[in-house]
């Protein structure tokens, strides 16, 4: 199979096109995605003032990434339900309460892995 012949790699251009797009979008756009954004921005500079480990930069990253992907989902989902539905509706508000919810558990999680992180350079 000649990938080329297929338009595979162009397929795969082209994907990364919309990705990026869609991540310009959410900073652009999205006030919560453009607040967390700047907090991560704030966090990746402390941690090159504390000298954070590998291992810390690699649970930060994740954590950061964590956090601004549920963040890009919900936003999703919201505005989904707020085109499917735009009155309101008993079933869409529990939709957006859920994924909201599931926001809860990537911040949670991510000060958590923040705390570990940071309280031996606080101490």
């Amino acid at each position: 199979m000649n990938f080329k012949e297929n338009g595979f790699i162009k397929g795969r251009i082209k994907s990364l096109r919309y990705t990026f797009r869609g991540a310009y979008l959410l900073l652009k756009t999205e006030h919560s995605i453009m607040v967390q954004a700047t907090i991560c921005i704030g966090f990746v500079l402390i941690g090159l003032w504390v000298g954070l480990s590998r291992i810390e930069w690699m649970m930060q990253l994740l954590a950061i990434g964590l956090i601004l992907t549920a963040e890009g989902l919900n936003t999703a989902i919201e505005k989904l339900c707020d085109f499917v539905h735009p009155d309101y509706h008993e079933k869409i508000g529990f939709i957006k309460d859920i994924s909201s919810g599931a926001m809860t558990f990537a911040v949670v999680a991510s000060l958590l892995i923040t705390i570990l992180i940071y309280y031996p350079y606080i101490v």
